[in-house]
């Protein structure tokens, strides 16, 4: 059960803060956090990772609610196995996935805020590359997806010792 609260965490705390954003800055507004390197901007995206598959709402809504379903299922079969890690990286994408979810399906676009520009020399040329607005869900998705490939390797390093 305690995975589940997970999710409805995430859920919740990405919830509010696009709630936050959608009150209190403008559309394309940005307000320094710590300087240019990283911003609150309002933005919106119709589209999935990256901004690709612009206005596919009903693509991502049926595939959400498949994915969704598929993580609630392996959720319960590794809480079965008694796994710690790997219940709590799929209850991160759960979350992450639901709060993603509930935005395409109110609004047709999911609120993204979190913003960061990364300006340094290489080898005496400058680079400036800002990184794609992204939003908690989407960094939960994230967290979750490494955390996965860390207990992959994990249980991989378990089952070449025992073998």
């Amino acid at each position: 059960m305690r995975y589940y609260i997970y999710a409805l965490f995430v859920l919740l705390l990405d919830q509010v803060t696009k709630w936050a954003i959608v009150k209190n800055l403008m559309l394309g507004e940005s307000r320094p956090v710590i300087g240019e390197f990283f911003q609150i901007t309002s933005h919106r995206n119709r589209g999935a990772a990256f901004g690709i598959l612009q206005d596919q709402r009903w693509f991502f809504i049926v595939i959400t609610l498949v994915v969704v379903s598929g993580i609630v299922w392996y959720l319960r079969k590794t809480f079965r196995e008694g796994r710690k890690l790997l219940p709590f990286a799929l209850s991160l994408l759960l979350g992450g996935a639901i709060g993603n979810f509930v935005d395409r399906a109110l609004f047709g676009e999911v609120v993204d805020f979190l913003q960061f520009r990364f300006q340094f020399n290489w080898f005496g040329s400058p680079v400036d590359y800002t990184y794609p607005i992204f939003n908690i869900a989407d960094s939960a998705i994230v967290v979750g997806v490494i955390l996965i490939f860390v207990d992959s390797l994990i249980t991989w390093r378990n089952e070449k010792r025992g073998a």
